[in-house]
Parts: structure tokens; sequence; C-alpha cells
């Protein structure tokens, strides 16, 4: 007897249920009885405290009022002062998502818009926040969940029947262990693959945009890797070195959903498509296309922090906010019934900053903690932040006396946006007026941080939904959107200029850097981690010439380094990390780091905490109990 054979035989017989099917580890029931679509609330919240899962009920397709009414029916009932920006149907699961930029407006107050929808068109109506940035990649993004509806709703059901009815193992003898595909002792490629008797679950999938070849990609070609295999992907973040290799899974054939928090799943669907253009650009051949990252989209499945859901029959997934950036997660899973739990930290930030809370340090349980080493060599200790804003303010102070022009190679994503909010900040407290231009994806990214202020801290929130306050729609950020307009940027006065990449591995900050670099009145300041063999890291280490597209550029500019902007942990935060964190975990595995600097934390932790620790290499396979 299945979940679904349970569930309906405790529910009474008129209340006419016509179909049942799974939304991943969520259950939907569909009703042809009106009154007990809307009154049968209490029937549901007590199926739900006796399965302990979530139960949703829905209206038969044949008492849902005509799709178009429904819209007009919305407009009617939703305030223009909302701002809808757009009404998608989801016909075969009988959903209506409506965009607006002021979403409390069109909820109404305790839902009641959100109320008269249901009772009056007998669809399930759910808002979302639009940006006040607009974006046509970032909705094109989100529509691609919408283009097949009938696909979505078999994809979802799929996903549940692997979830509650079909399985691999007898589930006797249980054992995990996981082995590292990639990030082990190198910042680069994150990718593990944990494995149960029950599940093949693959947390991260991404490149190092650093390296070139074959050292760019996991080594998906390790004897335990079977992409027939696969259950279930989860990305900790958005940032390439996790995501940038996911497509090439569905290339591979792979079906399955990849689960990640919303601004991840926009975030790192126009990061992969930044990767593929500047692929073609530099003549590389792509490992996959376009159509293969909007299948990565399709397969999305998005959780909320502190949203319990299992996603194979002994694996149960948690996500907790990193602090990295936007939507970044630490995963904490659940295995077996209670036989063992593993955090993992994907990347992580312990202290507050501009943008994010701290990371969370809070669970049930915790008995081996995987935690990344970007900054943990000894000497990793950032300077305070106060200390970095008034370092930034100097050289821009410094710059524009000697009329030059600072520039700030950033990620995309994360730092860009730290880097915005900060100089907003600055420029308002010290009334400059020299324009900040804004190159590269970073205008779409900040568009996503607009649309999602609920991942935001609470004092960046406040603002956002103040659009007089909001830092990020200050009128001296200026976009650059072409070639012509870089120009003019290059031969005018004093500015600022945020462009990507940030490791200046590829994209505009290259086209500035070349025009740039040969005036001693320029400034260029490194804010996010420049990776071994990286054109940054060349320049930081202090190179005087270097190769860009072949031609030999000297580097006359003024070279600077605020590494206390970055959204990694330093050294002690790392080591507060495991002060803080409650339970301690019994065993710590470190990875994402250079060689030393995995060594160096793994060896700090063993003797600060008494704890096992190990610094697995690539290709190791641990077990975890």
């Amino acid at each position: 007897m299945t979940i679904l054979d349970e569930i309906l035989k405790k529910i009474p017989k008129d209340a006419m249920i016509t179909n049942t099917s799974y939304e991943s580890a969520n259950i939907v029931l569909y009703t042809k009885n009106k009154v007990f679509l809307l009154q049968g609330g209490d029937i549901i919240k007590r199926l739900v405290e006796d399965f302990k899962k979530r139960i949703d009920l829905r209206a038969d397709p044949s008492i849902r009022v005509d799709a178009e009414k429904a819209k007009d029916i919305v407009n009617e009932i939703i305030p223009k002062e909302a701002e809808i920006t757009q009404i998608l149907i989801e016909s075969a699961r009988g959903v209506i998502t409506i965009e607006a930029k002021k979403p409390g407006l069109a909820i109404g107050k305790d839902g009641d818009n959100l109320r008269k929808i249901k009772e009056q068109t007998l669809w399930v109506p759910f808002v979302r926040r639009e940006s006040m940035i607009p974006s046509k990649i970032t909705t094109n993004i989100r529509n691609v969940l919408y283009s097949d509806s009938e696909a979505r709703r078999k994809f979802l059901d799929e996903v549940g029947k692997r979830i509650y009815e079909v399985r691999k193992s007898s589930g006797d003898d249980m054992w995990a262990r996981i082995s590292m595909l990639g990030g082990a002792r190198q910042v680069g490629r994150s990718c593990s693959l944990l494995q149960t008797p029950e599940s093949n679950v693959l947390i991260d999938c991404g490149v190092n945009v650093a390296a070139i070849g074959k050292y760019s990609f996991p080594y998906l070609s390790a004897p335990e890797f079977h992409i027939g295999d696969l259950d279930a992907v989860i990305i900790t973040h958005s940032h390439l070195d996790h995501t940038g290799f996911l497509p090439y899974l569905f290339k591979m054939g792979y079906q399955g959903p990849v689960y990640c928090t919303e601004p991840t799943r926009d975030i790192m669907a126009l990061l992969m498509l930044d990767y593929l253009q500047v692929s073609h650009g530099e003549h590389n051949k792509s490992v996959y296309s376009s159509a293969d990252i909007k299948e990565t989209i399709k397969h999305t499945i998005t959780l909320e922090y502190g949203e319990v859901t299992d996603i194979t029959p002994d694996v149960r997934v948690t996500l907790y906010n990193a602090g990295h950036i936007l939507g970044s997660s630490l995963v904490h899973l659940h295995l077996g019934e209670g036989w063992h739990n593993l955090l993992i930290t994907g990347d992580l930030k312990v202290k507050q900053t501009e943008l994010l809370n701290p990371a969370h340090a809070t669970f049930p349980r915790v008995e081996t903690l995987i935690i990344e080493s970007t900054y943990g060599a000894q000497d990793d200790v950032m300077e305070p932040r106060e200390n970095c804003e008034k370092q930034l303010m100097e050289i821009v102070k410094e710059t524009i006396k000697k009329k030059g022009k600072i520039l700030i190679p950033v990620l995309g994503v994360g730092r860009a946006q730290e880097v915005v909010v900060i100089l907003e900040k600055l420029f308002r407290g010290e009334k400059l007026d020299i324009p900040i231009y804004i190159d590269g994806m970073v205008w779409d990214v900040t568009a996503i941080h607009n649309a999602y202020p609920r991942f935001l801290n609470s004092d960046i929130r406040e603002k956002i939904f103040y659009e007089d306050k909001d830092p990020f729609l200050a009128p001296i950020f200026k976009q650059v959107g072409s070639g012509k307009e870089r120009a003019e940027v290059i031969s005018g006065g004093p500015c600022v200029i945020l462009a990507t990449s940030g490791m200046l591995t590829g994209g505009p900050s290259i086209s500035y850097l070349k025009e740039l670099a040969d005036s001693p009145k320029n400034n260029m300041v490194f804010v996010c981690y420049q990776a071994e063999g990286s054109l940054g890291n060349k320049i930081q280490k202090g190179e005087k010439e270097v190769d860009i597209d072949g031609d030999k550029v000297k580097i006359k500019l003024g070279v600077h380094t605020i590494a206390g902007l970055s959204g990694h942990a330093d050294k002690n935060e790392l080591v507060n990390y495991l002060q803080k964190i409650k339970p301690r975990p019994r065993k710590v595995i470190v990875v994402h780091g250079e060689n030393s600097k995995c060594l160096s934390l793994a060896s700090s932790l063993h003797k600060s905490f008494k704890i096992e620790t190990v610094a697995p290499r690539n290709l190791d396979v641990l077990r975890l109990r």
C-alpha cells in the first residue's frame, strides 16, 4: 500500500477526490467538491499531522473557471498599486503565479486577496515579487518553468514516486560514504557524491574557471559515478565553481531533480549562460549548450531555508543560510531513520555582511561536518570590515584627485552587490558625485537581489521595501551594455567601474584593464578571491607585464587587494564556527582550499577541539560512519 492509498482511506467519501499526484515530496489531492475544497482545511491539517508530509488540496479542472477568466478576476481583485507585471498559468497543476512589484499589496491584509481569488476561480494563487530593476534575462529564466505545465507536473510526480514508491534496497543494512569528485585540496570544480544503499546524491557540480581542459571539470569518470543511478543533485550556491558543470549532467541524460533556493536557481542560470557566451567568445568548444541549461532550470525544485523535504527514500535535506551570497545554503542531510546527520557548508561567511545574515549554526543533529577552507591558513586573518571600507574610500578619493579611474573586477554574484551597497553608503556620506558604472551581468544579478529581499538581512530588506532608500536603485549607478558605451566610459572622466569577471579570466573587466593598465593615475582593486593560475592572481602577486588575448600589457596602474570584503570566512571565523555550531560534530572533513590551507585548517581544528579531522584529496572515498 502506498502513502497515497493510506491518505485516501482517511478522507470522507463525499470529498469527491478525482485524482492524486506527487509534487516532489509534496502530495496533491484534486477534488470535484467545491465545499470540501474551500472548507476541508481542518481534515487536511489532521492528515499533515498524521503523516508528517505536506498535503495540498486543489480543484479538479472540471470545476475551475476558465484560465483567461481567472486572469480577469485576478486583475479585478488585486489593486493597480500592486503593479502586476505578469500572471502565469499552470493548467496542469491548477496554479496561478502573480508577479508584482509590490507583493504585500497583491496579497492583501491577512491574505484576503488570495482567499478571494481562490474562492472565485478555484485556482491556487501564489504571489511572487518582481524586481524593481528591469531585467529581461531574469524574467526569461523564470518563465522557463512555465513553458510546459504538463511536462513539469509529470516530472514532479516521477520525483515523488521515487521518494515514496520505488526502492532499490531492503533497507536492512544502512551505510553511507562520500566520494570527492572535485574541490578537495583545491578551489574549483566542487563536486561530491553521497551514496547509501538506496541513494546516489550529488552535492554541487562545478568547474574550475582558472584551469584549462580536463582539469576544469569534476571526475565524473570515477568508477563509483554512474549517471543512470543518480537520484538527485543539491546545489549549495550559484557560483560557477559549484554549478558550472551541472548542465553537462543533462546533456549526459540525467532527468532527475536539482534542489536549491529560488535565487540560486535564477543566478546560476544567468552565470551558466554567461559562461557559455565567454567560452564561445574565446573560441573554446563548449561542453554543453543553452538547451542543456534550459533543461537544468526545468528540473529545479526550490526550497526555502528551514524547509525539510525527503529527496530519496533514505535521505532528507534541509537548507540553511550560509551567509556567502544571495541564496547560498548550508546543506543538512538526515540519512536513514536517524542513522547519521551530515552538514555541508559549501562556501560560508560567519560574520554578518552589508547584505546577509551570518551562517546558521544551530541544528537538530550533526555528526559529520564538511567545511570549506578558502582562507584556512594560519595567517588568513582579514581586516575588520570598517577598515576595509575606509581603505576603499581612500583609494577612490586619491584616484579622483589624480583624475583617474578605479576598476573593481567583481564576481557577478555576491561581492558585486556587497560593493554596490558599500559604495552607495560611502558616496552618500562623502557627497561624491562621480558615476559608478556597472558592466557585465552585475546588473541582472542585482535585479535578482532586488526580487528576493527575504534572503537578505533585515537592514537591507527594510531599505528595499522603501524605494527611496533602496541602495540598488541609487542614481549614481549607470548600466553599461555595449562596446560603444564601454569606450565612452574609458575616454570619459573619473569614475568607478564594477565589471565581471572577478578573476580577470574573461568578461568586460579584461577590456577595461587593457585600456587602463598603462596609466599610474588609475587603480585596480581586488575584492574577491583570485584563484591560482588566474590572470588576477598573477597581477595580485606583482607581475608587471601580462598576456591578454595575445597582447603584452604593462601593468602601471595601482593594484590593491581588500580581502576583508570577501564573502568567505577567514581563519578565525572558520575556527569560531566550530565553536558556535550546535551540536558540535564528531568528525570534520576539510575541502575547498589550496592544499596547504586544507591541511592547516584540519590541523588547527583537531588541536583546538580534539575531534577527528581529515583533508581528503580528489577521488578519495570516505565512510561517514
